[in-house]
């Protein structure tokens, strides 16, 4: 055999497991497994069909984040979700605009978002969405959920996403180097596991719905009018 002939077939080898490696890590992905920082294979909870809510001891800090609504609205819905996930995405982009009209903007409610990242990848596009101007903040969070296919497969997420953050007037210098500051990407993860102590948070979406005197969990993804029969509840 010729030399020339074993480089092809090795090539040929060595493309065919890295394609399978592709293919078996999005099918991992969909079925709610990943790889932590280690390499190591986890479980990734991700949420569908609302749980029954749980009642939430009132004394208990809940860890917060960039707000959306009248700082003197009497309800606040606090939404942990990770901008990769789908579930996270469904709700972000077809419930919220219509608790947006009928709450937010009469200022009966506030949401707070709180980035939870379940993987590298949400990771780095949750960095550099706190990168984003306040008042930018939302639009690129709508953006990354609408973009959420295009970034999350792409083999050079980084590339995507400050180009996503370009568009919003970041520029790409500031871009680059809010997805690799380590003591940002660690004041995530503690927030993070901040509120898995303090929630008991297992898997994304999940939703705390508070006023003065009460608090409920909510584990996965409620509809409009689920999370419309708690928030009209709380309002009377």
């Amino acid at each position: 055999m010729k030399f020339e002939d074993t480089i092809k077939r090795l090539s040929a080898f060595i493309a065919g497991m890295f394609m399978f490696m592709i293919a078996a890590g999005f099918y991992l992905n969909m079925k709610g497994f990943g790889f932590d920082a280690n390499g190591r294979l986890v479980l990734i909870k991700t949420a569908g069909a609302a749980e029954l809510p749980r009642t939430m001891p009132t004394n208990i800090v809940i860890p917060g984040g960039r707000s959306l609504g009248s700082q003197k609205a009497p309800v606040v819905i606090y939404e942990y979700s990770s901008l990769g996930c789908t579930h996270c995405a469904d709700f972000h982009l077809d419930t919220l605009p219509k608790i947006k009209t009928q709450y937010i903007d009469k200022d009966k409610v506030r949401v707070v978002f709180s980035s939870f990242p379940l993987d590298q990848k949400s990771l780095k596009a949750a960095m550099l969405a706190s990168c984003m101007p306040a008042d930018k903040y939302f639009d690129f969070i709508n953006l990354l959920f609408k973009k959420q296919r295009e970034w999350s497969l792409s083999f050079n997420t980084e590339k995507t996403l400050a180009k996503y953050a370009v568009a919003k007037g970041l520029s790409e210098e500031k871009a680059y180097a809010c997805m690799n500051d380590e003591n940002l990407a660690q004041e995530l993860v503690s927030r993070r596991q901040r509120a898995i102590q303090a929630i008991k948070i297992q898997g994304t979406p999940t939703f705390v719905i508070a006023d003065r005197n009460s608090r409920e969990v909510i584990y996965g993804t409620p509809t409009f009018e689920e999370i419309k029969t708690l928030i009209d509840k709380k309002l009377k």
